[in-house]
């Protein structure tokens, strides 16, 4: 077995480049590759296109390359807390294609099995078939890119609309344990989009939190098998936050 291992994020990111398409594991804050997030970050890669469910939050995970100008585009599912997301977008200078979350995760998980597309019943009778959704904005609030109509077709007695997978340069995902190999296994609910998102990258890396040796994980532990990861980075535990606290203010009626 090869080893995939980098020395660091810095290492596993330096050939992403200007116009470079990635998919990007996380849902909220929850198991997003905020390390390697960072170092491309500190990189000069611009124009960037990300597929992810949401665009992290202003300052941290993929809100730190949103506020820096460095993505063009977003296929994603919401906005999210990202005030920043939101005001780009309604401000005319990103472009966001938004599709529904069962949608785009089928989309990744079908770039990674070589199904080019696949219908599905979402969406049918809205915009998101139909065509006419918002893509980007003038500066003046008109509309410079709409959504395309999507093909559509009748199976038994139910309507269906033709989606294309997603097929991305790269692929950045973090899990809880991987080893030198490539194999991953991710921490309950941060699993999320992580091993759709790596399925659907040329070239996946995974940030992870430990590091061990090939057969030290039980293969029926193993998540996502090592042939969908190229590199493999240790980044230690993750700083677990919080994308919305609510609390209560401890006053009793």
């Amino acid at each position: 077995m090869t080893r995939k291992t980098y020395a660091s994020a810095a290492d596993a990111v330096a050939d992403i480049g200007r116009g470079a398409t990635i998919a990007v594991g996380g849902f909220g804050l929850c198991g997003i590759p905020d390390a390697l997030i960072e170092a491309i970050a500190n990189t000069d890669a611009d124009e960037l296109e990300v597929f992810s469910n949401n665009c992290g939050v202003d300052g941290y995970g993929l809100g730190i390359l949103l506020a820096a100008g460095r993505i063009r585009r977003v296929t994603a599912s919401y906005v999210g807390e990202n005030k920043e997301f939101a005001r780009q977008y309604l401000a005319g200078e990103l472009e966001v294609e938004l599709t529904p979350q069962g949608t785009l995760a089928e989309r990744l998980r079908a770039g990674g099995n070589g199904v080019p597309a696949f219908f599905t019943p979402a969406g049918v009778g809205s915009p998101i078939a139909d065509g006419g959704m918002p893509w980007r904005y003038n500066a003046d609030g008109s509309v410079s890119i709409a959504s395309p109509p999507k093909e559509t077709r009748v199976f038994g007695d139910k309507r269906y609309v033709l989606e294309e997978s997603i097929n991305a340069d790269f692929a950045l995902v973090h899990a809880e344990t991987g080893d030198t190999a490539g194999n991953l296994v991710f921490d309950k609910t941060a699993m999320n989009f992580n091993p759709l998102a790596a399925m659907a990258g040329k070239i996946t890396i995974a940030q992870v939190e430990n590091l061990v040796e090939p057969g030290e994980i039980d293969p029926a532990h193993v998540h996502l098998p090592g042939v969908f990861v190229q590199r493999v980075v240790h980044t230690g535990p993750q700083d677990k936050r919080i994308e919305k606290r609510t609390v209560s203010s401890g006053v009793r009626a």
